[in-house]
């Protein structure tokens, strides 16, 4: 179900016109600079928030697709494979959706961005998975 909703909220905000999405970004923008008392970048410029977003919700998506194909995937390396495939397919449809969007449009660069956010999200899932594995094995002997 979380893997769901997190494609959903990655598809619905590439769903959004580009002015209302500058807005959303814009304001929360705005809203972080008052909790930090500190402004960055020039004013109304949310680019950097917006590629930290991507990153973000991709590595949601990463932790999500390895924990989902860790249990489904009987060989290891398919556990690795196919959340990276998946993970690259719904950043490539999320890009290809902004093609049809008024004021917005596709990114390779935002691609690649989602892409890394998606492989350290595989790569925390794989680490927490090694130590608890290890965990396992050391309160067995």
């Amino acid at each position: 179900m979380l893997l769901i909703v997190n494609i959903a909220f990655i598809w619905g905000n590439s769903l959004l016109p580009g002015e209302i999405s500058g807005a959303i970004s814009n304001g929360l923008k705005a809203f972080l600079e008052s909790l930090v008392g500190v402004q960055e970048g020039p004013p109304g410029g949310g680019g950097l928030l917006r590629k930290a977003a991507h990153f973000t919700e991709f590595a949601c998506l990463g932790m999500l697709l390895r924990w989902l194909f860790g249990m489904l995937c009987k060989k290891k390396w398919q556990a690795y494979l196919w959340p990276v495939v998946t993970g690259v397919a719904v950043a490539s449809l999320d890009e290809t959706i902004q093609m049809f969007v008024p004021d917005r449009g596709p990114g390779i660069k935002d691609v690649g961005i989602d892409t890394l956010g998606l492989l350290l999200g595989i790569f925390i899932i794989s680490l927490i998975t090694h130590i608890k594995n290890n965990q396992m094995k050391e309160n067995a002997i």
